[in-house]
């Protein structure tokens, strides 16, 4: 029997691309799956889209709840931590993307080589995609292992991607109500540091769409990398930081001896003057994927902007 997967949706004005997700989810080689659609407060035709697809496919495919209003972060961690919500594997999915067949097939079959005492979080490149559907590349290749030293400073998988089993939702769902960046980073970072496995499979298996309502876009792009460094003197990483250190208390009984370590060197760097930050940053091992976004890290450390 087909291991069961909650689909875990999340919507807001998304009547323009989310037939045609719902319509690649319909599709799926895996056919073992139930969409959990939240909806944060639509006020365009979502809702009724939903319930269509609701009546073709049944109830027992597709339950809509109400969102709560606080953002996509918020929308994604309530589904989370909904009772009701009851699977062996649970996969995110945004409302303007197109999943190739394989993409929840591949998922789970990483997944079932993991022991389900473990913690175990899967996710993958993208092929990008323009408004109209046409290719017009890849999301970055990450060559590094996935770790918490690298999760601290940077998310590597788009939550469009992630699977994950019920080992790594019970500690998202310990963590309760919290203040994070984004679902997905948070994901990595809670996985990672609390022992558990993370795959990133270098074979996209999902169509990223591109437009100008992405809320988080692939940031590959020149005018994106520009944005990003003013961001970074604008102080807008370091609160990012700030509220991801806040929410790991939430779950530092958890972390593994090595993960604490790590966080702990992590805080005092952000904490000291010049030349105790940088041999603090070194000493933690913190990291990013790619020879210029350490040197982004390194020139953010000298500023004081992590």
């Amino acid at each position: 029997m087909e291991s069961r997967v909650a689909i875990l949706l999340c919507t807001y004005q998304g009547q323009r691309y989310l037939s045609e997700q719902l319509s690649s989810i319909e599709q799926q080689n895996h056919k073992n799956w139930i969409v959990w659609a939240s909806d944060d407060g639509s006020h365009d035709n979502t809702q009724a889209i939903l319930e269509d697809f609701q009546k073709r496919w049944g109830k027992s495919r597709v339950s809509i709840q109400s969102g709560p209003a606080g953002g996509f972060a918020a929308n994604f961690l309530s589904l989370v931590s909904n009772v009701d919500v009851r699977a062996d594997y649970y996969s995110f999915a945004d409302q303007d993307d197109i999943w190739e067949p394989v993409k929840v097939q591949r998922a789970v079959g990483w997944l079932r080589s993991i022991p389900s005492h473990i913690p175990a979080l899967y996710c993958a490149r993208t092929t990008l995609v323009d408004e109209a559907n046409r290719e017009i590349g890849f999301s970055p290749f990450f060559g590094k292992p996935p770790c918490f030293a690298n999760a601290l400073v940077q998310n590597i998988g788009a939550g469009n991607t992630m699977v994950f089993n019920e080992a790594a939702r019970n500690i998202l769902r310990r963590a309760g109500d919290i203040d994070v960046v984004s679902h997905d980073w948070w994901a990595y970072l809670v996985v990672s540091g609390c022992g558990g496995k993370v795959y990133y499979d270098p074979s996209p298996s999902l169509r990223y769409r591109q437009h100008g309502r992405n809320l988080i876009g692939s940031n590959m792009s020149i005018c994106a990398r520009a944005a990003r460094i003013q961001m970074m003197f604008a102080g807008v990483f370091r609160e990012w930081n700030d509220r991801n250190v806040r929410a790991l208390e939430k779950v530092r009984d958890e972390l593994t001896p090595e993960s604490k370590r790590a966080l702990d060197l992590f805080l005092e760097a952000r904490a000291g003057k010049f030349l105790p930050r940088i041999k603090g940053f070194l000493k933690s091992g913190v990291h990013r994927q790619t020879f210029l976004g350490n040197m982004g890290l390194i020139l953010a450390a000298v500023f004081g902007k992590i």
